[in-house]
């Protein structure tokens, strides 16, 4: 006995809308055009109808285009992993289409990860969305999945579940590899600067330098560990803080590199010396690390291979292939430069 296909079809979106065919395909893909009340119309008969589109890649066939979504490119860390994500799209013929969350007001249906940009993902020849240190709602989590658009994370924000597929480095390695750095050379009042307390990375490289301090008979001090944001700004204004305790730290082992760099900016400021007087280690390696005065030891990430990684296994999962592992993480280094020596005395 044949069976009948009971998926909605674009003509009938189109008939509850009131709207044509082509109207419907328009709204569908993103096209310009169609006036606000008439595409919120098709969007709630997609929705009410819980109509999928099929015309999304065959499978074994790779797509043409996909989206990755930033938080902000106003920082060496996305502009490395952009450069990943590019480079290895390049090797497979695949277009690149940017999109950032901070980029200032948006209209609705144009703003990433709004419900009609994700339906735009759904349509046509797109692999799918890469999510760089973005946290998508509950909402839009399950609508990605229950119109198959398959996504990666890199550097998630909040811890992952089995279903999601994200590609990290080994944070909590690299902030023992740091502390134990610090400890080896004779520190034992350590401080710790971190970015956002929510931020899953800087969570890791937190628990890393925890681990690290109690097993190195360091002190564990609450006023020694500061966390505020992934930013210069704030490294300076965590590095005041710290500099101007009754009994300051004699290194710090910030978060990320754009922390270290106000750290440095700080203790110049306050007329110490680094490594004389304060040692200093970042975390990412950027190219800023390097031509800081003095040159910083870091911790090396492989934020460049993360992008290929996540552009790869988005593809991998865009022609319905198994992939390796749901949560990768590659390792971590650490960079000894000049701003880290035994404490002064």
């Amino acid at each position: 006995m044949a069976t009948t296909d009971r998926r909605p079809t674009l003509e009938q979106v189109a008939a509850a809308a009131g709207v044509s065919t082509s109207t419907a395909s328009k709204v569908l893909n993103g096209r310009p055009g169609i006036s606000r009340a008439t595409r919120r119309r098709v969007e709630e008969a997609i929705e009410s109808l819980g109509y999928a589109p099929t015309t999304g890649p065959r499978a074994g066939v790779a797509p043409l285009r996909v989206a990755v979504v930033f938080r902000t490119l106003a920082d060496v860390y996305a502009l490395r992993v952009l450069e990943g994500v590019v480079a290895s799209a390049r090797e497979h013929g695949i277009e690149v289409v940017v999109d950032v969350l901070d980029a200032g007001p948006a209209d609705g249906d144009a703003a990433p990860l709004s419900t009609a940009w994700i339906r735009r993902q759904a349509a046509g020849d797109r692999a799918g969305v890469v999510l760089v240190t973005t946290q998508p709602t509950a909402a839009q989590r399950d609508l990605l999945r229950s119109l198959g658009v398959p996504t990666v994370h890199i550097d998630p924000v909040n811890p992952m579940d089995d279903s999601t597929v994200s590609v990290g480095s080994t944070n909590f390695s690299g902030g023992v590899q740091a502390t134990r750095h610090l400890l080896e050379l004779g520190h034992r009042r350590i401080a710790f600067a971190g970015g956002a307390p929510e931020f899953l990375p800087s969570a890791e490289r937190l628990q890393g330098y925890l681990s690290m301090v109690r097993a190195g008979d360091g002190q564990v001090d609450d006023a020694l560990v500061r966390s505020r944001a992934h930013t210069f700004e704030a490294g300076l204004a965590i590095g005041d803080e710290l500099l101007e305790l009754p009994e300051p730290p004699t290194a710090v082992f910030a978060a990320s590199d754009s922390i270290a760099l106000g750290v440095l900016a700080s203790a110049q400021r306050h007329g110490l010396r680094v490594p004389h007087d304060l040692s200093v280690v970042g975390f990412d390696d950027s190219s800023a690390a390097a031509s800081a005065a003095p040159p910083l030891t870091t911790v090396r990430q492989p934020v460049v291979e993360m992008g290929r990684v996540a552009l790869r296994t988005l593809l991998q999962l865009a022609r319905g292939e198994r992939v390796d592992s749901h949560h990768v993480q590659l390792s971590t280094a650490l960079v000894v430069r000049e701003s880290t020596a035994p404490p002064a005395g």
